[in-house]
Order: C-alpha cells, then structure tokens, then sequence
C-alpha cells in the first residue's frame, strides 16, 4: 500500500469580532496554533496583519493572516478540521462576506485543481454581484478569487512566495505584484512572521 503523498496546504485567517477566545487578535493566533497542529512537519506563519473589511464599510477592520501546513490528509478531510477550528471559536455562517470571528479559508492543496478545471473556471470568472448572492456546493481550488485580494496574497508571501497556482502558472509573488500598489499598501503588519 502506498503511502498518502504529503502536499502544502496554504490557509488564509481572518477575524474581526470577538470569538469564544477573545478580540480578533487573540482569535488568529489561537487559530494559528490550532491550525500548526493539523501540520505533519512544522507549520510556517506569516505576520498578522491589520486589513479593511471586504467589501469595504462591511465592518471592522480584519485580522488576518496566512500559514503554510503540510498534510496527507484529503482537501476534504482537511476542510472539516478548519469548520471544526471556526466552531470552536464560535463562528456562525449567517452573512456572506459580514463580519466573523474567525475564518479559515483553504487557498491551496499542493497542484491540486478542484473539483474540475471548468467547475474552477466558472468560479474563478464569476462577476463580483453573481459572487455576492452564489456560494459553491463543493470545495474549489485553488481558491478562485485568491489573485484578486490583497489581504490573501500579502500574507501567503510570507510563507509560500514561491507556490505556483496550477491555473494562472504565477507565483504567489508573481500574482501579488500583479495586484495595485494601493491594495497591498492597506495590508499593514502588526507582528513580524512566524511571531504570532
């Protein structure tokens, strides 16, 4: 029996209301612990970062913050953990896009596109007012709007610069670059990496 080949996973973090753990800050960095534990080698984190609410006016500033683990586990199997993660710090999923208190999303599975390259297309070019009232029934990755958002491509820098989306053919750096100066100047940090 061959043995589960073990991929990076990338996992983005984000609070911006008190949790069962504290303020949002308190709440990224228990996740982050949490998260590390979910790692079969050692889990890399980035800085916190302080970053506006999206959309902008949606609430308070975020929290946020991205970590690079590395698992055997199935996509699937690893998404349960994070809705288990976001459980216990009290996350109840009643808006999209409103405040939270903690959020986990999974960016990235090693090269994995899933569930399908065109299911990945059609979310990945879906307009933003389609994006505000359409959720996914499945699990798509990578994450199809990960190129669009600052506040996931800053901190996915700090751990995995060098991560190439299996779609767009860029790095993590690459598509970061890609994004206005102006976007990337709003992600401001508040610790320095692996310093959470």
């Amino acid at each position: 029996m061959t043995k589960p080949e073990c991929r990076i996973a990338l996992i983005c973090l984000g609070s911006n209301e008190e949790s069962a753990w504290g303020g949002a800050l308190a709440t990224v960095q228990k996740a982050m612990l949490m998260v590390a534990g979910l790692s079969e080698k050692p889990a890399q984190s980035s800085a916190l970062y302080a970053t506006p609410a999206f959309p902008k006016g949606a609430g308070p500033d975020f929290v946020n913050a991205a970590m690079a683990i590395f698992t055997t586990v199935s996509p699937a199997d690893l998404l349960d953990h994070l809705h288990r993660i976001e459980a216990a710090a009290g996350r109840q999923r009643t808006k999209r896009w409103g405040q939270r208190t903690l959020d986990l999303d999974l960016i990235a599975v090693g090269d994995m596109i899933l569930p399908d390259q065109d299911t990945y297309a059609y979310w990945h070019h879906l307009p933003l007012r389609d994006q505000l009232v359409e959720t996914p029934a499945q699990l798509i990755l990578p994450h199809p709007r990960m190129q669009d958002r600052a506040f996931v491509l800053v901190p996915l820098c700090d751990v995995a610069p060098d991560w190439r989306h299996p779609v767009l053919g860029r790095s993590v750096a690459e598509i970061c670059a890609d994004l206005p100066s102006a976007s990337r100047a709003e992600v401001t940090p508040l610790t320095a990496p692996d310093d959470p």
